[in-house]
């Protein structure tokens, strides 16, 4: 494990995933909504991409539950995160699971150092609120990725309406997340993401919303993309 020189991470924002680390895969638990959230985000990367024999990089894997399921569509799959809480418990999943994934503790800048043009296709799934600096995530990850390589997030947008749904009614009336999972103020809204993209000389292909009942504990694609959503990204000139 390498000495992390560049640290994009937010303290607090870390410690509010350790706090999940020990219920990370009880589906009826506080994390319940990452579960649910999971076949949507999968479906949506397969409809783009194929992924057998891939090599994938899980950016922000949190406790693995993305990155078992690429593992079990025949990917290679590098999972990082910042907290070792969470990937202990990703690592002690993966020995019930009995799935080849190679977790690491490291930085997706320090990563980007030291594997330039090794991936196929990156996932960074509701990762890029939580850091200070989302711009050097994606130029890490554009780094990170080879040539014709394709590039997968979702986060949440700015707006009212994800203000009201995403934070006071999902973590204060119906309490699907704990109570301060989310500062509003760090979602990005997509045309902040697709600026920054152009900065990089990358481009969304797709876009779509996610939506999440909490009711039913569904997930499924839809054109609203106004409370959280999901983009294909690769390099401009493709």
């Amino acid at each position: 494990m390498s000495t992390i020189q560049h640290l994009n991470v937010d303290q607090v924002e870390l410690q509010k995933f350790a706090d999940l680390a020990h219920e990370w895969w009880d589906t009826a638990g506080r994390c319940r909504p990452l579960h649910d959230l999971n076949p949507t985000r999968l479906n949506f990367i397969k409809s783009r991409v194929s992924l057998t024999n891939k090599d994938i990089l899980d950016l922000g894997c949190g406790g693995g539950i993305l990155s078992e399921s690429l593992a079990k569509e025949g990917a290679q799959v590098t999972a990082i995160d910042m907290s070792k809480d969470v990937l202990n418990a990703a690592k002690l999943h993966k020995l019930e699971s009995q799935l080849d994934i190679n977790y690491q503790h490291i930085s997706a800048e320090e990563l980007a150092k030291q594997s330039p043009g090794k991936f196929e296709i990156i996932t960074c799934m509701e990762m890029l609120e939580h850091v200070p600096d989302p711009l050097s995530i994606l130029h890490a990850c554009k780094t990170l990725l080879k040539p014709g390589g394709h590039l997968f997030i979702s986060t949440m947008n700015r707006t009212v309406k994800s203000y009201v749904l995403g934070v006071i009614a999902a973590e204060y009336i119906l309490q699907l997340l704990p109570k301060g999972t989310h500062d509003h103020q760090q979602f990005i809204r997509p045309d902040e993401l697709a600026d920054w993209c152009r900065q990089l000389c990358l481009k969304i292909r797709h876009m779509g919303g996610v939506h999440y009942n909490p009711f039913t504990h569904k997930a499924k694609l839809h054109h609203d993309v106004s409370i959280n959503y999901i983009a294909h990204i690769t390099e401009d000139e493709l």
